[in-house]
């Protein structure tokens, strides 16, 4: 004989089954829809491979719930849900808008799960919260390299500058390097004191304003932040991703130098809009101990699909291995910078690049 006890514990523990079914459906499905884009749209294996990860690991997170108990509360034919349907639902204005609306539709199955598997397991709800705030960190990464690409789509020659002898030169050089075409210049100085150093950077800020020319400032994302300057550039012991964002804002650019394929990777889950990759050459202008040289370069171009410039020691005689390696971007200091000519100079590398 049933008592009204075990007919509500059954009805709810049906309910808690069904809700769990109906998330984990969508969860699933939005994350096989966010995989296909991230592989086959973004051609980004380095985020395919995290959602790939992320869907296994569901699966596991899942597995306290036996399967053959949620195919039983499952009811599809009698689901009020299965015929309510909104305008946004039918339609999708591009690849982009289908990636963004299945994030959001994991990030909801997700919550949706985690609340009604406390009902079932704390561990299992614990385990669900983590992927969730994983998701997010993926989808953060997924639409800045979706965004970058736009505003990076046609910068491919970075050139580093110093400030110069006086700012009368520093204006001169900075003019013919817009008007040679540069798509990106960063000031990079260790030698000016800070009221220079901005100075400098106000400057090449109304230089590169009527142009296409974007201005990043390296290092020093307090001096971005005051000269409006396009964005800022951190190396690895510098300040974080996070760091420079909080002053910046989120409309600059944050460029991260790295120097493995662990430290581009996790440039990319930081946020940051653009990687430097090198040290590619020895130069003149940094040493290091080690070069990853262009063996990076292939690895980084094998799986990251955040724009990525190739750095250190770049010359018009080695840019054809630059090249080789699948990089169509490269960032350059000495080789423009000690040229006779360097306006000159940089067109040389724009037709090569170009080519």
């Amino acid at each position: 004989m049933h008592t009204k006890s075990a007919d509500s514990n059954a009805r709810q523990e049906l309910q808690t089954l069904r809700a769990i079914d109906a998330a984990a459906n969508r969860a699933r499905e939005g994350l096989r829809t966010v995989e296909d884009y991230l592989r086959f749209a973004l051609d980004d294996r380095h985020l395919t491979e995290r959602c790939k990860q992320l869907r296994h690991e569901l699966t596991t997170a899942l597995k306290p719930i036996a399967s053959r108990q949620r195919m039983a509360a499952r009811e599809t034919r009698a689901d009020v849900g299965t015929t309510l349907n909104t305008a946004s639902e039918r339609h999708r204005r591009d690849a982009t808008d289908v990636l963004r609306v299945n994030f959001n539709r994991l990030q909801e199955a997700l919550r949706s799960l985690e609340e009604f598997g406390k009902l079932v397991s704390l561990d299992m709800a614990a385990q669900l919260k983590q992927l969730r705030y994983r998701a997010y960190t993926l989808h953060r990464a997924a639409e800045i390299t979706c965004d970058s690409i736009l505003r990076l789509e046609s910068a491919s020659l970075y050139v580093l500058v110093d400030g110069g002898s006086s700012r009368e030169q520093f204006q001169h050089r900075v003019g013919q390097l817009i008007e040679a075409g540069v798509h990106v210049i960063q000031l990079r100085d260790k030698r000016l004191d800070d009221r220079e150093l901005l100075g400098r950077a106000r400057l090449l800020r109304e230089l590169t304003t009527p142009s296409d020319t974007l201005f990043v400032m390296n290092d020093r994302a307090d001096l971005a932040a005051l000269s409006k300057a396009d964005g800022v550039h951190v190396g690895q012991g510098e300040v974080t991703v996070k760091d420079a964002r909080t002053i910046v804002g989120p409309r600059a650019l944050v460029g991260v130098s790295t120097h493995s394929i662990d430290q581009a990777r996790q440039a990319v889950l930081d946020g940051a809009n653009y990687i430097g990759v090198g040290p590619t050459f020895p130069s003149d202008t940094k040493q290091f101990a080690d070069y990853p040289g262009v063996g990076l370069l292939e690895a980084v171009s094998a799986e990251i699909r955040l724009p990525a410039f190739a750095v250190g020691g770049i010359a018009l005689e080695n840019l054809s291995q630059v090249l080789a390696a699948g990089f169509g971007r490269i960032a350059v200091s000495g080789a423009i910078s000690t040229a006779t000519d360097p306006a000159a100079k940089a067109r040389e590398f724009l037709d090569m690049l170009r080519k």
